[in-house]
């Protein structure tokens, strides 16, 4: 693991060098590739559909995040990993402006749509490529994680989130999971939930040793996974597992 001089931190996946941006994408420098993972727009508006209602501004929330990364990484390629769209209807409820917005970041660089559960057909005017999955060098991007070991495999999908604890305050946080062979991305979007890092969704795709990565306000913090991760060395009991409320701290948002 190395710690940039933007507060962002780097480490290998498969042999890839990744720098973990604060904003919960990954930037891929060598291929001047930028990764989203679960942007879920019009979250807010299917769940005012159920009768929820929440404030209807996720949407451009994560279209204003999206702009502010792209405009500071200069991509070449964009990598959506699934979940773009909160549903199959979520494109015709954006308004023109977000609409404007969305083609206008769909021309700074190719975007690669990956197809996710929850949007299995991008639309069409989207423009760039559709695809289940595709292969990049040492990687292999899809929207849910295999169940078996994956070599470069990044995904999302899990939207994995945990607790960090420091002076008796605990706070919850997005957060990447690795463990130098795959890893899996925390959700992008405003309104998207999370799962806890201790789920078994979660410890079951790592056969053995994994770090947490968690999203502080300007930075990326590494934070006590399982084992010895690759980008770590903190000894764990193996008869016995950390609560996600009291996980131990290297650094804390």
């Amino acid at each position: 693991m190395q710690m940039t001089m933007s507060g962002d931190i780097q480490i290998e996946v498969n042999g890839e060098r990744l720098v973990l941006d604060a904003s919960g994408a990954v930037w891929w420098p060598e291929e001047a590739t930028l990764v989203f993972a679960d942007i879920h727009f019009e979250k807010g508006s299917a769940y005012a559909r159920r009768g929820a209602f929440l404030p209807p501004y996720d949407t451009r929330a994560t279209l204003t995040r999206l702009a502010a990364v792209i405009a500071r990484r200069l991509p070449k390629r964009i990598v959506a990993l699934g979940d773009t769209f909160h549903d199959s209807q979520a494109a015709d409820r954006l308004d023109d402006e977000e609409r404007a917005m969305l083609r206008a970041l769909g021309r700074a660089a190719h975007w690669i749509w990956i197809a996710g559960n929850h949007d299995p057909v991008p639309p069409a005017w989207l423009g760039g490529t559709v695809t289940p999955e595709i292969a990049l060098g040492g990687l292999t991007f899809r929207h849910e994680p295999e169940a078996v070991p994956q070599p470069g495999e990044i995904a999302g999908h899990l939207h994995p989130c945990t607790t960090v604890t420091r002076r008796g305050r605990s706070l919850r946080r997005r957060c990447f999971v690795s463990d130098g062979m795959r890893m899996v991305l925390p959700a992008f979007g405003a309104y998207a939930g999370g799962l806890d890092l201790w789920d078994a969704a979660i410890g079951s795709l790592f056969a053995a040793d994994f770090g947490a990565y968690v999203l502080g306000q300007r930075r990326v913090y590494a934070v006590a996974g399982r084992g010895i991760p690759h980008s770590m060395r903190r000894k764990a009991s193996d008869d016995s597992q950390p609560s996600s409320t009291a996980i131990s701290t290297v650094d804390t948002p």
